[in-house]
């Protein structure tokens, strides 16, 4: 997937779906097109999503782990892709 698809998987993850103009309403002020959500270039976004995951993980969770070592190393494009890892996983 590319990082469009990828976005756009976490943001329905995170319960947020487009209006009928395309826009993903990630705050009550704020909305965004999926070429504009910032999930794969912002800690601020991407954490919200970690938390998430974290709280849906069960303790063996292989997928969590990925996304925790990940944190670690304080790599946000390994984390992105780790969080992405853990939503497919979690959506089977």
């Amino acid at each position: 997937m590319n990082t469009q698809e990828n976005n756009k998987l976490i943001a329905k993850f995170m319960g947020i779906a487009p209006n009928e103009a395309g826009v993903y309403h990630v705050s009550k002020h704020k909305g965004y097109s999926l070429e504009n959500l910032l999930y794969h270039n912002s800690w601020d976004w991407l954490m919200p999503v970690v938390n998430k995951c974290r709280n849906e993980s069960n303790p063996e969770d292989s997928h969590w782990e990925a996304i925790y070592y990940s944190l670690e190393d304080c790599d946000r494009d390994v984390t992105h892709h780790a969080v992405v890892e853990f939503i497919n996983q979690y959506n089977k």
